[in-house]
């Protein structure tokens, strides 16, 4: 009984995203601003070092004004927590074998505003068997959860393998597109499912990508652009067939950032305006390619939706911390954490062997 108490292994989950500043002072937006520039913003372009603090400092104080003055604050902190208590409440409710062999805990983390996940991860890595990182994006890239994957070669080096695993690939899956268009035709207003004067379309937003660096040849990191593409068929296809479908037409809104380069050309502002050109009567807009509301999400893309002019519009919110959402994350961390196990078990008995 001793020795099992002494053996047993203890794994930590951490789910993770950007981050957002909750209070917004410019003394809490300048250091996030500036780890945004060195950590994506230099892949991309190259930025000369005393540049960072003034471009930082710049943008920093023009998200204060303009938040400021829209009275808008960032819940993204919030549902990252959120989504951290669900998953570690599914996994607690799951009835897994596994939760009677292993210790399980969960965490929430951030890349660019407390709690930092490259300061957490040398703690975790000496308190812990291993790790499941868990980036609350679907598509991944070098700018997503490619910067979760540095911070933990950074952190666990040549160990990285038989002690870490992060999830990707998760925009394939089938069970998470059902929960996506369960939640969206879920919260579709009765207007909206009503309407018989025209043509209702629906513009699914995801962040975009680099399609050509700054001297026309295809950017040297990976992007994800072949997922995003790919992710955004998958989802058209399964939406327009469903027997609850109301859309017409199903269009890509692609979130672009002006430097490095050309950007995916299937942005927001052209989708809005071909629907409208087209005589759509309404649009509806869901931020398919974000787990979590935030200021891209639910202040800038809705704004553009607002200012659109449609006679019927409707934001419907990211899946956040949805008991459906939470159940198949938590289920998607259990095969990781029930592979991860049998794999240092595995190396145990062949090192013992020796």
């Amino acid at each position: 009984m001793v020795d099992s108490i002494v053996t047993r292994k203890k794994y930590a989950v951490v789910v993770t995203t950007y981050g957002e500043v909750e209070k917004v002072t410019i003394r809490n937006l300048w250091p996030s601003s500036r780890k945004i520039l060195k950590v994506i913003t230099r892949q991309i372009a190259k930025i000369p070092a005393p540049l960072i603090y003034f471009i930082a400092d710049y943008r920093s104080t023009k998200h204060y004004i303009e938040w400021k003055l829209n009275r808008y604050s960032s819940l993204l902190l919030a549902i990252n927590r959120a989504q951290k208590n669900r998953l570690a409440d599914c996994i607690a409710a799951s009835g897994s074998p596994l939760l009677s062999e292993v210790d399980i805990d969960v965490f929430d983390a951030c890349y660019f505003v407390p709690p930092y996940l490259d300061d957490m991860l040398p703690q975790l890595r000496q308190n812990y068997n291993g790790i499941i990182i868990v980036p609350m994006f679907p598509v991944e890239s070098a700018f997503s959860c490619g910067v979760a994957c540095q911070m933990v070669v950074d952190v666990y080096g040549d160990s990285t393998f038989s002690q870490v695993n992060v999830l990707s690939k998760l925009w394939k899956e089938d069970r998470l597109h059902r929960i996506y268009i369960e939640h969206l035709f879920g919260e579709l207003s009765p207007a909206l499912r009503l309407q018989t004067r025209g043509k209702i379309g629906l513009v699914l937003v995801i962040h975009g990508t680099l399609v050509r660096d700054r001297a026309g040849n295809p950017p040297t990191l990976f992007t994800g652009l072949e997922e995003t593409i790919a992710f955004f068929e998958v989802m058209k296809q399964k939406i327009l067939a469903d027997p609850q479908n109301i859309f017409s037409d199903v269009r890509q809104g692609c979130m672009n950032h002006s430097r490095g380069g050309e950007w995916t050309s299937e942005t927001i502002e052209k989708a809005l305006l071909d629907f409208k050109s087209e005589g759509y009567e309404g649009v509806v807009m869901f931020p398919y390619g974000f787990f979590a509301d935030n200021s891209e999400t639910e202040y800038d893309a809705r704004n553009m939706l607002e200012r659109a002019g449609f006679p019927l519009f409707q934001y419907i919110r990211c899946i956040n911390d949805s008991l459906p959402f939470g159940q198949w994350l938590a289920d998607q961390v259990l095969e990781k954490l029930e592979a991860l196990n049998k794999l240092q078990i595995d190396l145990e008995r062949l090192e013992h062997n020796q």
